[in-house]
This record gives C-alpha cells, sequence and structure tokens, in this order.
C-alpha cells in the first residue's frame, strides 16, 4: 500500500507568482490613478478660475474698470474645502484687464501643467490642450 498524500494549497513558487502579477498590476495602475487625481484637481481650479472671472466682469460691469476688484474672501484657494491644492491671485490689474493664476501647492506641484493663467482677454496659459 504506497499512497501519496498530496498536501493541498499552493507552493510557494505559485504564491511568489502570484505576488508577482499583483505587483506588477499596481505599478502600472498608481501612476495612473495619481495622474486622474491631479487632472481632477486641475478641473477645480479651471472652475474656480473661471467663476472668479465672470465676478471681474460683473464688477468691470458695474464699475467700469477692474481697479478695485478683489478675489472674495475665501475663493483664493482651489478648491475651497479641504486641503488646498492651489493658491488663486490677481495680477497685472489696471482698469482694462488682469491676470488669474492658480499656483499648484503640496502634492499638486507634481503637475506638469504648473501654474494655470487666465486673464481678461480669456486667454489662458499654459495653451496646451492637454491643460484646459
Amino acid at each position: 500500500m504506497n499512497r501519496h498524500n498530496r498536501s493541498k494549497g499552493f507552493t510557494l513558487i505559485e504564491l511568489m507568482i502570484a505576488i508577482a502579477i499583483v505587483g506588477i498590476l499596481v505599478a502600472i495602475a498608481v501612476p495612473a490613478y495619481q495622474d486622474s487625481v491631479r487632472k481632477s484637481r486641475r478641473g477645480q481650479a479651471k472652475a474656480d478660475l473661471v467663476e472668479i472671472a465672470q465676478l471681474a466682469e460683473r464688477f468691470r460691469t458695474v464699475n467700469n474698470t477692474y481697479t478695485g476688484f478683489a478675489i472674495p474672501a475665501g475663493m483664493n484657494v482651489s478648491p475651497r474645502q479641504g486641503t488646498a491644492f492651489y493658491n488663486i491671485a490677481i495680477a497685472n490689474q489696471n482698469a482694462t484687464g488682469y491676470t488669474l493664476t492658480a499656483t499648484p501647492q503640496g502634492v499638486q506641484t507634481q503637475d506638469t501643467c504648473g501654474t494655470l493663467g487666465l486673464n481678461a482677454a480669456g486667454a489662458k496659459t499654459p495653451t496646451t490642450d492637454r491643460c484646459w
């Protein structure tokens, strides 16, 4: 009576192959996820810039100048609640124009688009379609 009693379960090699496959999947998925998160944060900052630009245009309609327009309290960061990933400021402000900028902060500085800009004429920086 020669019985071979094979144990049930995974061998060490099978387990190592499974771990290697999971590692490869993680190595591919994590950077793609991080890029998606950065893109989402950038989208929020762009929306905030456009909203502030609309406020500036309303100010100019009433006052016939951009001089004196200020970013309303609490709107100088994006997003407005939670961790701020962009600081929003107004520059080059005069009677006929302005430039709004959204400067990345913290982990968002890894975004290759960098500082986003929008001026009174509607010109956007950087000019690449990927960023706007």
